[in-house]
């Protein structure tokens, strides 16, 4: 009976946004070279991508920040960083923050391939635990991301942004 690794990819635009699209592209190359190796070693691979569409499928998802990567439920990066977006801030209309990565002393807005497969592979074989189950909240940052993109939309019923 293999063990399954589940790498979820969580964004909030693969149509315009530079770090989403680019980010993207990089992991499923390192998914693509690293599988071959976990089910060498007895693992199952199950590789999703979920576009954060609203504040609800975001709240639902405990999102932080775009874009983030996930191994079983973990977060690969310890820290969010983050740097403004212009891509995701003509999206919304909004000034917006999304993610930047840090590795070897650089910082990425599209993470280099050796840092997701160090990232993903360190995550498969020294696990950190379980997520945090009752300490989340949207982060202000994608709140106003969700109002923004709902209003320039035309599609925010409601005064505080749609949620």
């Amino acid at each position: 009976m293999s063990k399954l690794v589940k790498i979820e990819y969580l964004f909030l635009d693969l149509q315009t946004c530079d770090r989403c699209i680019g980010t993207d592209q990089v992991l499923d190359e390192v998914v693509e070279t690293i599988t071959p190796v976990l089910e060498l070693a007895g693992y199952q691979v199950e590789y999703q991508k979920i576009e954060m569409t609203t504040a609800r499928l975001a709240e639902k998802y405990r999102f932080l920040s775009s874009p983030t990567i996930r191994v079983n439920g973990q977060d690969i990066c310890t820290a969010v960083k983050e740097s403004e977006c212009g891509c995701c801030s003509q999206i919304s209309g909004t000034a917006v923050d999304c993610r930047v990565f840090e590795y070897k002393g650089s910082v990425y807005e599209v993470p280099p391939k050796a840092m997701l497969a160090e990232a993903i592979l360190r995550s498969v074989f020294t696990p950190n635990g379980a997520p945090c189950c009752s300490c989340y909240t949207l982060p202000d940052n994608l709140k106003t991301f969700f109002a923004g993109k709902d209003s320039k939309n035309g599609s925010c019923c409601c005064s505080n942004g749609c949620r």
